[in-house]
């Protein structure tokens, strides 16, 4: 496959599926949990994907539920999506009686595809400047899409908890070798910063949970010795820049297992 066509990949779309995983009645009495989200919930990244969300049982969500033996389990993330797609697929989708909900999403809306495929393309300064474009879809637009979308989780699900869990930094911005330059990097760690940051603040309008992974991949950046997530990724190209088993495993899961 042809470099071209792998970072073609990058750009995705946002097709969902409403499969919904369901606990055997043999588990233990528990919470209903329902998984919302983008591919970082929907484990990309990790062995296993399937269907068209690229749900894998090394996620987050389906390694929590296998620790800890919800009544029900929902997995609604799917790969591309966007706030639109929470508030008219997956909340439709998903259990009024939910007792926990995780999510992650608005990484899409910012652009991280595109920006990370114009960093991987273009110049420093191409690079640098599609990020601040993003910050600038962040600071202004990207708000409204989110209380939008917590509203309606909380108007579908009064009772229940809701996590919401941070992006890390991507990458390790002390190696020498790496795919991209030290600049490219530091702007998109900047810019994931910055979206983090207006999550966090909108988690808290929303009297939300907000569980912030950064510490976790904090030293397990691409290109560090033990990176918590892929670089660019031939095969499967998907896989680009998002968490490996081990950044689902050591990253989020621990960060869902304190806020759950």
């Amino acid at each position: 496959m042809s470099r071209a066509t792998v970072l073609a990949c990058l750009v995705s779309t946002s097709v969902l599926a409403l499969t919904v995983a369901t606990a055997s009645p043999a588990q233990a009495a528990g919470v209903d949990y329902v998984a919302l989200g983008d591919s970082y919930s929907s484990g990309v990244g990790a062995p296993g994907q399937s269907g068209t969300c690229l749900r894998s049982n090394y996620s987050y969500a389906a390694q929590w539920a296998a620790k800890n033996s919800p009544t029900t389990f929902q997995f609604l993330a799917c790969s591309g999506a966007v706030t639109d797609d929470v508030v008219k697929t997956q909340v439709p989708a998903m259990s009024s009686a939910a007792d926990l909900i995780s999510i992650t999403i608005g990484g899409n809306d910012a652009g991280f595809a595109s920006t990370v495929l114009t960093c991987l393309t273009g110049s420093d300064t191409t690079c640098t400047a599609k990020v601040n474009a993003g910050k600038t879809y962040v600071a202004t637009t990207l708000p409204g899409k989110l209380d939008s979308t917590y509203a309606a989780i909380k108007a579908k699900a009064p009772g229940a908890k809701v996590v919401v869990l941070s992006y890390p930094n991507i990458f390790d911005t002390s190696a020498v070798i790496c795919e991209m330059s030290s600049t490219k990097r530091k702007a998109l760690n900047s810019g994931a910063q910055v979206l983090d940051d207006m999550i966090k603040s909108r988690v808290a309008a929303a009297g939300f949970t907000f569980s912030d992974v950064r510490d976790n991949f904090s030293g397990h950046g691409v290109c560090a010795a033990k990176p918590y997530l892929n670089g660019l990724t031939i095969i499967p190209p998907q896989n680009s820049y998002h968490p490996n088993s081990s950044g689902y495993t050591n990253g989020y899961l621990p960060a869902l297992t304190s806020a759950a």
